[in-house]
Order: structure tokens, then C-alpha cells, then sequence
């Protein structure tokens, strides 16, 4: 096995990778869960593989289970070997690495817990010599994120000798009211620029590539208008049920856990003005104008421009498949959406009249997650109306995942006599264009917050937009009985889907 601890990086990208990552100490509330060991970890472990982060690099976990720091590292140790992907594992690189991982066993609602951190943090800076920079990562559960930061305040952790940073998943509140409030808790102890909500859509080569296939290319931006562009789909879908999370997901519901944080924010970076620079502040300053122009639906409009859906059983492979309302800690009555599908338009001058289709649920046919957008038709037909095998119309497809990349499909004439034509593809794949694998969406985001740049997170306007847009449509619902489930597992989702683009004569596209 090939050490990269040392030699030449084998994956060079200078525009982030090649920075310089500064020492710190990366505190991890809630290390004992999941998302510590399928994501961060393995994440973390990757970057270092890839010699980017510092040698003053450490990671304090930080759970209620007691462990010692031997134990904690051998837990890590069996999670990044099980969860790594496409990645090799190095014993050397790991030795390594994992002598900076310490663990401190703490309840966060007890006070005794944030004086002991910041007890480990001085010894581990002063063994790991980590600078006094701080970057803390909140992964617990989201009623624990206003109660930590204030813990953090109490005894002074959000200051010190180097930068103090706070990290925080989705989802930021609940609605509107509770971002708001959860934002003004963290204010009290971080100032705006110090905190970076995490949406790890937004650490996706494909959306990141989204600008530069725009900005960077002269044949794409001067198209990408209402003139050119009749409608974009960007479709998120899981063909796995709430995977044990039932009684989690019963309180969010798809249009709360997908559509408001990530999908939203998909459709902004599509969809923003061009920032006056690529700096983190400029691009977030479009997104987020981007956000505060998408129409907010009045509740007569509700039923016309939104769906919900919820998955029923059925029979897939051979195996019968649970309903939602079958699953472990589900309400056998529950109302929850596990479908959502909206329209939405921008009401600015490049996007007036063109509808912005989203939709996102589980139980669907295939995982797959992808932004189409479908350009108008030629506007007269020269070869006579039987010209085409099949009339579509010319698309741009940004796949997100399982496989990122870019089509352009188009029509071409086919072979021998006559003008038949047929539709035809130009296809991009990251893995075969670059000959390398793409950083997994948690190495960048990771590596952005510790060098401070800000450019995919979201910011607290951004945040408040994406609650004032989807706020009317929870609104309606939650006052609304549905007749689920609507839709069987395995299937694209509730008719009333389908009807709703049919209004504007569209349909949904079969990824």
C-alpha cells in the first residue's frame, strides 16, 4: 500500500485543496452517533490520507458514553473502515492521524461538561500545539444546538487566541418563529460570520459545478433565461423508506427535510445572478436575493401549486414492503408527508413565467438526485412535423447522484436517407473526464470551515427566505386530512403530482 503521508499529493486542486489548513482542534458533540461515524470520520480520515490537513490537527469526541481514548479510536478505527468509499485504507496514515483523536465523556445540558472541555482543550493545544483554533461541530439533536452554544458562551469557549467557529446541521428550526429563535440563541455567543450551517447538497461537485458551468462558459449563461428555458425539474428521490427513523421523520416530513434547506438552496444556486466576485460573502449575497424573489404561495394556491404524498405498501422484489404508516414509530393515522412536490416561480426579470418544479420522497423507484432543465422547441418546424423519432425537447441534466456528471441531450439525424431524426447525447462523468475520485461532499465542507471560507453554507437570510417560501404551503397542510397513503412504494409518487405540471402542459421527466 502506498503511503501518501509523504511525496506528492496525488490528487492536486488548487483552488481549495492546495490552501493552507491552519491548526486546530475539532470538537465533535454527539461522536458517538451517526453521522460522527459514517460522515465525519471517514471525511476527516480522507482529508488526512490526502496529507491537507495540519500536523496541529486534533478531534475531541464528545458523547455520554463512557470511553477512554484508546476506545474511541479503535470505534472510529472499525467506522471509517466500514464506511470509507472509494477510498483505500492506510494503516500508516491512520497510526498517524489517530493520535490526535481524544474523547470526553459529557452530557451537554450539564454545565460540568463544558468546563472539562475546556479543561481538554488546553491539554490537547498544548500537546498538539492546535493554535488555539476551534472549529465546533454540533451533531446532536437539534433541540441540544441552542443549550450547547450557550454552554460554549458560559465559560468563554467561543473566544480564545485563535478563531472560534461553530458548525451546525439541518434542520435550523422548525419554521419560521423557531430559526429565528434559534439564530438569535447562537448570536448571543457567535457573531454571524462564525457560524456555518451545514447543507451538504451544497458540498456536491455537481452543484458546485453548477457555477462554473454557467460563469465559466460563454455558451451556457447567455441561454440561461426565460427566453431559452421553458421549465427546470430537479428531482430528489430515495428509493429506501425512513430506514428505523420513523418517529423522526414523522415530526419533518419531505418538504421540511428536503425541499426547505436543500433543495431550495439547489434551486438558487441555478437560478442567482452572477456574484460580482467569487468570494463567500458575494455568492451568498445572490443566493440569497435569489431566495427572497421566489413567490410565496397564498393558501388558495396551495392545492393548485404543491402535493403532498405519503408511500403505502407494496410488493418490490419479491418482498413486501411496509407502508409508512407500517413502520417502527410511525402513528398508524400519521399525516406526514414522505412525497412533496411544489411549483414555484421567480418573480424577477430573467425567470418571470418559468415554473421551477421540485419534488423529493422516499420509496421511489431509484436514488437518484438531478437538476433538468428543458429548453423551449425550436419554434418552427423545418423538417416537416414527422421529422422526429420522438419530439423532446433539448434538456441539460445535472446529475448530483449516485453518478455526477452533465448531459446535454439533443436531436441529430440519423443514419442514410431521409431527414429522421433522433434524440442523442453529450455526456460528463466526473470519474471518467478526471481520472480521480471527487471529494465527498463532507471533506469540502469540512476543509471550508476550518480555512474560513463560508461560500456553501448558509447564512441566517437565507435560512428565513427558505421558511417564508414553504411556511404557507406547512400552513395548509397541517390543516389539511389527506387520503394516504397516495402513492405505493416503489412508484413515482401521487397522481396529483403528475396533474400538477399537466396544468402547464409539462410533465415529469423519468430520470
Amino acid at each position: 500500500m502506498v503511503n501518501h503521508m509523504a511525496g506528492e499529493n496525488p490528487f492536486h486542486d488548487p483552488l481549495r485543496f492546495e490552501r493552507k489548513v491552519p491548526e486546530c482542534a475539532v470538537v465533535i458533540f454527539g461522536a458517538n452517533g451517526d453521522l460522527t461515524k459514517r460522515k465525519l470520520m471517514p471525511a476527516l480520515y480522507r482529508l488526512a490520507f490526502e496529507r491537507r490537513l495540519s500536523p496541529g490537527f486534533a478531534v475531541i469526541g464528545i458523547s455520554r458514553t463512557p470511553m477512554s481514548d484508546d476506545q474511541f479510536r479503535e470505534k472510529m478505527r472499525e467506522s471509517v473502515q466500514k464506511f470509507l468509499e472509494d477510498s483505500p485504507f492506510d494503516e500508516n496514515v491512520w497510526s498517524s492521524f489517530a493520535q490526535g483523536l481524544f474523547y470526553m465523556a459529557g452530557n451537554v445540558d450539564d454545565a460540568k461538561c463544558y468546563t472539562d472541555l475546556k479543561q481538554c482543550l488546553e491539554g490537547v493545544e498544548k500537546q498538539r500545539r492546535t493554535g488555539g483554533n476551534v472549529l465546533f461541530y454540533l451533531s446532536t439533536q437539534p433541540s441540544q444546538y441552542g443549550p450547547t452554544a450557550t454552554g460554549l458562551g458560559v465559560v468563554g469557549l467561543n473566544k480564545g487566541d485563535g478563531w472560534r467557529r461553530l458548525v451546525v446541521e439541518k434542520p435550523f428550526g422548525h419554521d419560521l418563529a423557531s430559526s429565528r429563535e434559534l439564530s438569535t440563541t447562537l448570536h448571543k455567543v457567535f457573531v454571524e460570520e462564525d457560524l456555518y450551517r451545514i447543507d451538504h447538497y451544497l458540498g456536491k461537485e455537481t452543484v458546485q459545478n453548477i457555477l462554473a458551468l454557467r460563469f465559466g462558459n460563454g455558451i451556457f449563461e447567455p441561454l440561461w433565461n426565460r427566453r431559452y428555458i421553458s421549465h427546470v425539474q430537479i428531482t430528489a428521490a430515495e428509493s429506501i423508506g425512513v430506514e428505523g427513523r420513523g418517529a423522526y421523520y414523522q415530526e419533518a416530513g419531505a418538504l421540511r427535510d428536503m425541499i426547505q434547506n436543500h433543495l431550495l438552496q439547489v434551486m438558487a444556486t441555478v437560478t442567482m445572478e452572477p456574484s460580482a466576485s467569487f468570494q463567500p460573502n458575494s455568492v451568498r449575497d445572490e443566493r440569497s436575493k435569489l431566495l427572497r424573489s421566489v413567490r410565496v404561495m397564498r393558501p388558495d394556491e396551495v392545492a393548485r401549486y404543491a402535493v403532498a404524498g405519503q408511500y403505502g405498501p407494496a410488493r418490490l422484489g419479491g418482498e413486501n414492503v411496509p407502508g409508512f404508516r407500517q413502520e417502527q414509530g410511525v402513528d398508524p393515522q400519521s399525516q406526514t408527508d414522505t412525497y412533496a412536490a411544489a411549483t414555484f416561480f421567480i418573480d424577477n426579470w430573467r425567470w418571470a413565467k418559468v415554473p421551477f418544479y421540485i419534488r423529493s420522497g422516499k420509496r421511489l423507484p431509484k436514488r437518484v438526485s438531478e437538476i433538468s432543465i428543458q429548453f423551449h422547441e425550436a419554434p418552427h418546424a423545418v423538417f416537416g412535423n414527422g421529422f422526429a423519432e420522438k419530439a423532446i425537447p433539448n434538456l441539460l441534466i445535472l446529475r448530483i447522484q449516485p453518478e455526477e456528471g452533465v448531459s446535454l441531450k439533443f436531436l441529430s439525424k440519423r443514419p442514410g436517407t431521409g431527414m429522421t431524426l433522433r434524440p442523442v447525447s453529450m455526456d460528463f462523468n466526473y470519474g471518467s473526464s478526471f481520472g480521480e475520485r471527487s471529494p465527498s461532499a463532507y471533506e469540502t465542507l469540512l476543509l471550508d470551515a476550518i480555512t474560513g471560507d463560508a461560500t456553501l453554507y448558509t447564512r441566517q437570510d437565507m435560512v428565513e427566505a427558505s421558511w417564508a417560501v414553504v411556511e404557507p404551503i406547512l400552513e395548509v397542510w397541517q390543516t389539511s386530512r389527506f387520503n394516504f397513503p397516495n402513492y405505493a412504494a416503489g412508484s413515482w409518487g401521487p397522481t396529483a403530482s403528475d396533474v400538477m405540471l399537466a396544468q402547464h402542459g409539462h410533465v415529469w421527466r423519468k430520470p
